[in-house]
């Protein structure tokens, strides 16, 4: 059994708690610290909902987003090895909604405005989004060993023109958002012969900002052109992607055709295979990495409850007690980035740390300042508490709990047989296409195409 260790008070802390794991660890964490201060200073109506217990013990998820017929629905399918239920796949836009695969007994589909009352699904919050959102969302359950470890959210295909604005009925981008601060990885999907991205793509993108390390991208289809059209391909994707996710890393794009059937161009068999074990592995780490990314996104949500209780009281002390209120209130609402400055400066706050100033503004314009609670530094205190000393024995709980028992990995339907992938057997079979071909005298070609295609690669 593990607990809170402090010196001064043995095996036990302050409060006498005691946990047996990470997650039990995590919930009570932020029920009793960081939660108070979200309400005090209304973080949930700002910036994002409460955080309930099936947060913290839903499976770990992911989040496939793509253009429509990019393969997102396909894809699950190949992870799978069987169909599931409410699935649609077509060249035309077919997903209309979101659906939510995850595991069950019973095969079946559950309605959005009957999930969103499941006390034990991660998705309670969602009915801030309303019917027009509730009707478009599904849960699609289903006994099928791969979603014993993770589930899988599918969403609509990406349109453009005013159809993506007008005609969904509910804000795409928000929703979007949402799924992304709760999923453990992000899985950005593009087709070999799609790869503009149309203003509505980047405003999707743009809703992920701040999940950077969650997002990897997929360059779907890669088998049906040739080497010399996939560097072109690959080369004109970064440019684009450069475009949109700013970030100095280069983001990374995994190559490969990710359904049954076989390949296309079989020249690059062996790239593909790479590619493909590689993004496997990564799928296959969630497991094991849960708790450690539940725990840093618990951090980034208490920077940012910590930063916006600072906004909240600074705007609250400089409104005059009678008179002037509003020409006091729009004078604050135009100085916002000079008062993030002098907040930076005076709490040694990173800048980083701030939410977009853009975005305050205009939610700060719905709002009686005077009504704004005061700093209270006892709630301040206590999240810095928790920071400084509780984190740091959750990580040491991490690593212990991952010494005590072997590190879970993604198994079944295309993973199963090995931990790098679905080569060699079943399901997958289609990817080994072609293998003879380094045998025979075309075996060089495939071998100099390889080496030629990294090179570019790795110049990008």
């Amino acid at each position: 059994m593990f607990s809170w260790v402090k010196q001064e008070h043995g095996s036990h802390n302050k409060e006498g708690e005691m946990y047996q794991t990470v997650t039990e660890g995590l919930q009570t964490l932020y029920s009793k610290k960081l939660l108070p201060l979200e309400e005090t200073y209304l973080f949930h109506d700002f910036h994002s909902p409460a955080l309930e217990p099936a947060d913290f013990q839903s499976k770990p998820m992911v989040l496939l987003v793509g253009q429509y017929s990019t393969g997102k629905t396909t894809f699950i399918r190949y992870l799978l090895e069987q169909d599931f239920p409410g699935m649609r796949i077509g060249p035309e836009p077919t997903t209309d909604g979101f659906i939510a695969v995850m595991y069950g007994e019973n095969e079946g589909v559950v309605p959005g405005n009957a999930l969103v009352v499941d006390s034990k699904k991660p998705f309670r919050k969602l009915n801030a989004f309303g019917n027009a959102f509730l009707n478009r969302f599904i849960c699609s359950q289903m006994p099928n060993q791969v979603l014993q470890s993770i589930s899988i959210i599918d969403t609509p295909g990406i349109l453009s023109g005013e159809k993506q604005r007008i005609s969904r009925g509910y804000d795409f981008a928000e929703v979007l958002r949402w799924f992304g601060e709760r999923v453990d990885r992000i899985i950005l999907l593009f087709d070999a012969h799609k790869l503009d991205i149309s203003d509505e793509f980047s405003e999707a993108i743009r809703a992920l900002k701040g999940q950077d390390d969650k997002i990897r991208v997929v360059l779907n289809k890669a088998d049906q052109v040739d080497t010399q059209q996939l560097m072109r391909v690959y080369g004109a994707l970064m440019w684009s992607l450069g475009k949109v996710i700013n970030t100095p890393e280069v983001v990374r794009v995994y190559l490969g055709s990710f359904w049954a059937k076989p390949l296309q161009n079989t020249e690059n068999r062996r790239l593909f295979e790479a590619e493909s074990q590689d993004l496997f592995r990564d799928i296959q780490s969630l497991p094991r990495n849960a708790a450690l990314r539940k725990l840093n996104d618990l951090i980034k949500r208490a920077r940012l409850a910590k930063v916006h209780a600072y906004i909240i009281s600074y705007l609250k002390k400089e409104m005059p007690t009678l008179f002037g209120r509003e020409k006091k209130k729009e004078e604050l609402i135009m100085r916002l980035p000079e008062i993030y400055t002098i907040l930076q400066r005076e709490h040694h706050i990173s800048a980083g740390d701030f939410p977009n100033v853009n975005k305050m503004q205009d939610m700060l314009q719905h709002y009686d300042f005077h009504k704004f609670p005061s700093l209270k530094m006892k709630l301040i205190e206590s999240v810095d508490k928790m920071l400084a000393t509780k984190i740091a024995v959750l990580m040491a709980m991490i690593r212990e709990e991952e010494s005590k028992q072997p590190a879970p990995f993604v198994s079944g339907g295309a993973f199963e047989g090995s931990q790098d992938g679905p080569f060699g057997q079943g399901y997958g079979e289609g990817i080994s296409a072609g293998a003879d071909a380094a045998l025979n005298s075309g075996g060089r070609l495939e071998r100099n195409h390889l080496r030629v295609l990294r090179r570019f690669c790795a110049s990008v």
